[in-house]
């Protein structure tokens, strides 16, 4: 069985209700690649994630188009202050992303949190919600108006509504363009957004989806423009992200690629975090003695990795 090295960061803002990101980096005859699904996903569910750092360390990808990426700047539901230092703290990026939604807090907080962060951009950036299907359709069209004006006009909404038929409710309902994220990666059939016609935009992930490959056909079948968005991840799945985004025959929306800096360290030589608001299409060197975990993650993490091998030998 192949080993890698077990990552555990703690993270700067507290996101997607976790304070720690773990992990493990695998090596191979391409590269280094990251199989970091979320702790609570089951083994069937990271059977992809594992895909898609196999893919990384023995393949590689294909050929970029593109040298550098647009990306945006990633808000959590964090207090309106909060928001605003991070915008203005993101190394040029002319797009937000701003987390909604989250369980515990109301609308007016989500609006403050947006008024913040418009003001940190000016009249000329661009912003996108993701609400991560926190909203029954009801409350989406009740509440997208609101945001929207409390933006200053919304890029789109990821993610509304908990099913592909919730959001394609939505979608007839608002004027803003709707995003599908979790309808696609976590979905039986990712191409029932198609057929509903339940979006405008297709927010692909690299390691849930299996791969970079993987993502360019759902892309291809799919025919609707693409966001290439992170996992949470280190510099080295960000690395597939970007190589995603390279690769796609179009890109028209800066791709949710800046959370590296959501980590409070990084196991890389040099980090991917945006310039002027970009980011290079580069595979950084992993520093090995920077990658660290406390045992019993270590062992946890390795037996992740032997249990979703196991899955993946029987198919």
């Amino acid at each position: 069985m192949r080993e890698g090295l077990v990552y555990s960061i703690p993270l700067t803002t507290r996101f997607r209700g976790i304070d720690v990101r773990e992990g493990m980096l695998l090596r191979g005859d391409a590269g280094w690649g990251e199989f970091s699904p979320f702790l609570e996903y089951d083994d069937p569910v990271a059977r992809p994630w594992l895909d898609a750092a196999l893919e990384a360390a023995d393949e590689g990808w294909p050929e970029p188009l593109r040298t550098s990426i647009p990306v945006n700047v990633t808000v959590p539901a964090c207090d309106p202050e909060r928001a605003r230092a991070i915008v203005l703290a993101s190394n040029g990026c002319r797009t937000a992303k701003v987390k909604v939604a989250e369980r515990g807090q109301d609308v007016a907080e989500d609006e403050a949190r947006l008024e913040a962060v418009r003001d940190a951009l000016g009249t000329d950036g661009l912003i996108r919600v993701d609400a991560n299907g926190g909203w029954t359709v009801a409350e989406a069209v009740a509440r997208i108006p609101l945001l929207d004006r409390a933006a200053g006009g919304l890029e789109y909404v990821e993610q509304p509504s908990p099913s592909v038929e919730d959001l394609a409710a939505v979608r007839r309902r608002v004027d803003v363009p709707i995003a599908a994220d979790e309808s696609i990666r976590r979905a039986a059939d990712p191409y029932r957004v198609r057929d509903l016609a339940a979006a405008d935009i297709a927010v692909l992930k690299v390691q849930p989806l299996g791969g970079v490959r993987a993502c360019l056909r759902i892309a291809e079948d799919i025919g609707l423009p693409v966001v290439v968005s992170s996992a949470l991840e280190t510099s080295v799945g960000i690395a597939a992200g970007l190589a995603l985004a390279a690769a796609l025959p179009s890109l028209e929306h800066a791709c949710g690629l800046a959370t590296v800096q959501l980590l409070a360290s990084d196991p890389t030589s040099a980090p991917l975090l945006p310039v002027d608001g970009h980011l290079p299409v580069v595979r950084p060197e992993v520093v090995e003695a920077a990658v660290s975990a406390p045992p019993e993650r270590i062992a946890h993490w390795q037996a992740r990795l032997a249990a979703v091998a196991a899955l993946r030998e029987d198919r």
